[in-house]
């Protein structure tokens, strides 16, 4: 009997194990690192609760290692994203008519095997598919993707909860529908969380949705999935495709049941898919919802009253954990003439300091970008600076791809502001700095303003509460996620809900209701206890 309303509370942050010196959760992750790189694995997509296997597979490597092959996944085409569809809209009707404390139990089961049961597979396969050291994996694919599902669960018990009111002999209701059709999730390879959680929270509203991973986030895609099936997600809920883009552009975007996309990924992508959705908007029984987070070009501005070791240890986070590859990772950072031999110095020497190579080896603190295609354009730009007048190299540099795609934490010093690795998003293990007066502190903030078509995340180093108080408020518009006296990475579900805007998405804050909205389609429903039966109002009387 559903008599009862059910309650999911705010839960807790998950709490990040530290992976320290004879800890069990470092002798686990180690084992199951072996274990997973002892056999190659043959990786299924996943359509209608069945494994699919086409015989046309592609390797997977790890981008550290490559001479070593963890398995291979077969590749789809066109039919498998037309019976992915149909497969997701065969089970729309049941899964949008399950119980909402029904469809939760499975996620918030989901979240408890990765803490418990899966926490050194999720993390080993982050590792290893994405070369991530054990830190980054377990901020990511352990504690970030639990905090997505028991998060969304509460938020949307907080959405469903808020209703109407009722006037005297009028009874009023919203009914939170999930979209008329199915979702699109396109999720990226920089964070297994974000792979995770495109699909999932729209599946938790009552969606049902086809999921197309990167192909090089496709060793822990297949793996959540199945830890979503052993929580129990019916067949054809979420459907698990490995076809190219513009395969599975040209087939969803051309379908009448297309209900909404859920996007993480490049500029240029988003635009084209918003492009195509806007000419084919007659085709659709419904408007699809656009949800994008993109590209970033993320800054880090220092007033000349920072203290200087804290900027040099933001700048070395901030723009070299996981080889720079964040969407939020700081990318252009502009130094007060006061401060900026000593924060250049320091943070040369630090760089110095950073041990890169393999994941296993846990005291290395950089490993591999994740490709060749990645690695090529990263050492194009670092190239041209070598020998550009108006660029000079201060730390890094070096790179090679013998053995994996290694980068070395590369710092280039600008003399012109507008110089393009200070303007581009390189999506690496690059650092651009410009040093400017340090009493134009104003005209920094509007060159940091103006120098970007990104918005998405940004920090101000400073010791002047009138110098932060300032840089809030111009640069109010210049990142969705704005940091005081730290990094402009880390974002945690439940505290800084994470998106952008201008060039860097639709900033719909992935981590809080804000998103959730999204996927949901609301119903009001008046019901009056006692129907009038003439049509007079009162003024048309006289007397």
């Amino acid at each position: 009997m559903h008599n009862a309303y059910f309650d999911f509370a705010a839960p807790t942050n998950e709490p990040v194990l530290t992976y320290g010196p004879g800890t069990p959760e470092k002798a686990a992750l180690k084992k199951q690192l072996a274990a997973f790189k002892a056999v190659e694995m043959d990786i299924p997509m996943y359509i209608g609760g069945k494994e699919v296997r086409t015989g046309k597979t592609v390797d997977i490597r790890p981008p550290h290692e490559i001479k070593h092959k963890l398995g291979h996944f077969h590749a789809g085409d066109a039919s498998h994203v037309k019976e992915a569809i149909a497969a997701a809209l065969a089970a729309r009707q049941r899964w949008a008519d399950t119980p909402w404390e029904q469809r939760a139990a499975i996620f918030l089961k989901a979240a408890e095997l990765l803490a418990t049961k899966y926490r050194a597979h999720t993390n080993a396969a982050t590792m290893l598919g994405q070369s991530k050291n054990a830190y980054q994996a377990e901020i990511d694919s352990a504690c970030e993707l639990i905090d997505f599902l028991r998060f969304n669960v509460h938020y949307l018990t907080e959405i469903y909860r808020q209703q109407p009111v009722s006037s005297p002999g009028v009874h009023n209701r919203m009914e939170y529908r999930p979209l008329e059709g199915f979702v699109l999730a396109v999720t990226p390879f920089n964070f297994s969380a974000i792979g995770g959680n495109l699909p999932t929270s729209a599946a938790m509203c009552g969606n049902v949705v086809v999921w197309k991973p990167a192909n090089t986030a496709v060793y822990h895609a297949s793996f959540f999935m199945k830890v979503l099936m052993e929580a129990g997600l019916p067949d054809g809920v979420i459907n698990l495709v490995y076809a190219d883009g513009p395969t599975i552009g040209d087939i969803c975007f051309a379908h009448p049941d297309f209900a909404g996309i859920h996007f993480t990924g490049s500029t240029g992508v988003f635009q084209t898919m918003w492009k195509t959705i806007g000419n084919n908007i007659s085709k659709y029984k419904t408007y699809p919802r656009i949800v994008g987070e993109t590209g970033g070009k993320d800054f880090v501005l220092v007033h000349k009253s920072a203290d200087v070791d804290a900027v040099v240890t933001g700048l070395a986070r901030g723009a070299f954990e996981f080889q720079g590859q964040k969407c939020s990772a700081a990318s252009r950072a502009y130094l007060p003439s006061n401060l900026a031999e000593e924060i250049k110095t320091k943070l040369a020497a630090e760089l110095k300091t950073m041990k890169m190579g393999t994941t296993e080896d846990f005291t290395n603190f950089i490993n591999a970008v994740i490709d060749e295609r990645s690695f090529d354009k990263i050492a194009t730009y670092i190239d041209n600076a070598k020998k550009d007048p108006k660029a000079k190299i201060i730390a890094g540099g070096n790179y090679s791809k013998t053995e994996g795609y290694f980068i070395e934490p590369t710092v280039i010093e600008a003399s012109d502001p507008k110089y393009v690795t200070m303007c581009e998003e390189i999506f690496g293990p690059v650092l651009s700095i410009y040093t400017y007066d340090a009493d134009k502190f104003e005209e920094a903030i509007e060159l940091v303003d103006g120098t970007s078509e990104y918005a998405l995340t940004g920090a101000i180093f400073a010791q002047d509460r009138y110098a932060l108080e300032l840089a809030t408020k111009k640069l109010v518009n210049a990142a969705g996620n704005f940091y005081l006296n730290d990094k402009p990475t880390g974002a945690v579900v439940g505290q800084q809900p994470f998106g952008g805007a201008r060039a860097s998405g639709t900033n719909d804050k992935a981590g809080s209701q804000l998103n959730l909205y999204r996927w949901l389609s609301a119903r009001t429903v008046k019901e009056t206890l006692v129907s009038p039966t003439d049509y007079r109002y009162p003024f048309v009387k006289e007397a």
